[in-house]
């Protein structure tokens, strides 16, 4: 049986998540792991790495010998990542390398974590097949990171996603609660309208997930939300399910951010290839407010 987990970057929003549904719910021997001191769950069995240096990431590795490894951390900072260049690089390339020399050597399947930030956002609405075009450094990294699974020869699948939201037990907020914590203090927030994703429900990359594993798929898949909307019509679903004060969002574009970082403006992915490959089913998105008001009583 095929039961052992091991979660890098377990204190992430993603990580947390993963192992609430495979050590909680599942049952899985689940190991979790990032550079961060402590995890939020006591019981939850951790171990401290940090995933630059090899020889850390490779013991960790090693002494758990996992059938699946998660790669749920990055650096995910757009901004930091042009002016940290190294440290971006070293996260989500060089520990990448790291974690599949590591896999390879117990022959482990490693499930990684992209962006759709490997792609320039002119056409909009991204296919696995489409040809990446990084336009930032953010991005160059994520597909560096794609590239080295690529060629290590380890068992490996690839899961492009965008705009993650969702329950979180500890660390900083999601957009959604963002918003709706933002606007009931009667802050005003500036939101873009030239940025369109489908903005993914972080349980749903979690079946994802489990679902790779259960199917045992490998390659590159999308998953993201069912539907593709701006920014701003996000946050404006978000206000009308909250009843929220939608005069205080202000419509901007992106340049107005003046942010070191280019973006990809008409993004997106299709996750047609997964929903028909291995039944992936985004929920609903009112439906995803009704679990997160419910679960987190907001």
């Amino acid at each position: 049986m095929k039961n052992k987990i091991l979660i890098f970057g377990a204190t992430g929003m993603l990580g947390q998540r993963c192992y609430e549904y495979f050590a909680k719910k599942l049952g899985y021997t689940v190991l979790c792991s990032s550079v961060e001191g402590d995890f939020y769950d006591p019981s939850a069995t951790y171990v401290r790495c940090d995933i630059t240096k090899r020889d850390e990431v490779k013991k960790v590795i090693s002494d758990f010998f996992p059938d699946f490894i998660i790669n749920a951390a990055a650096f995910t900072n757009v901004d930091k990542s042009e002016s940290e260049r190294e440290t971006a690089w070293n996260i989500n390339v060089k520990a990448v390398e790291y974690m599949a020399e590591g896999a390879r050597n117990c022959d482990a399947h490693i499930i990684h974590l992209s962006s759709d930030y490997i792609f320039d956002g002119i056409k909009g609405q991204y296919a696995e097949g489409d040809k990446p075009n990084p336009v930032g450094y953010y991005g160059r990294t994520k597909l560096a990171g794609e590239n080295a699974l690529k060629i290590s020869n380890a068992l490996y699948t690839i899961l492009r996603t965008n705009v993650l939201y969702g329950v979180i037990t500890k660390g900083r907020l999601d957009f959604v609660r963002w918003v709706v914590e933002s606007l009931r203090k009667g802050e005003r927030i500036r939101i873009v309208t030239d940025q369109i994703n489908n903005p993914t429900y972080l349980d749903d990359l979690v079946r994802a997930i489990s679902q790779v594993i259960e199917f045992r798929k490998f390659g590159i898949y999308n998953i993201g939300g069912r539907e593709f909307l701006s920014r701003y019509d996000f946050t404006m679903r978000i206000v009308d399910f909250f009843k929220l004060d939608g005069s205080l969002v202000d419509k901007i574009v992106t340049p107005d951010l003046k942010q070191p970082a280019k973006r990809p403006l008409n993004s997106g992915l299709v996750t047609l290839k997964a929903e028909t490959e291995f039944g992936y089913s985004p929920t609903q998105m009112e439906e995803t407010f009704r679990i997160m008001q419910e679960e987190l009583g907001i």
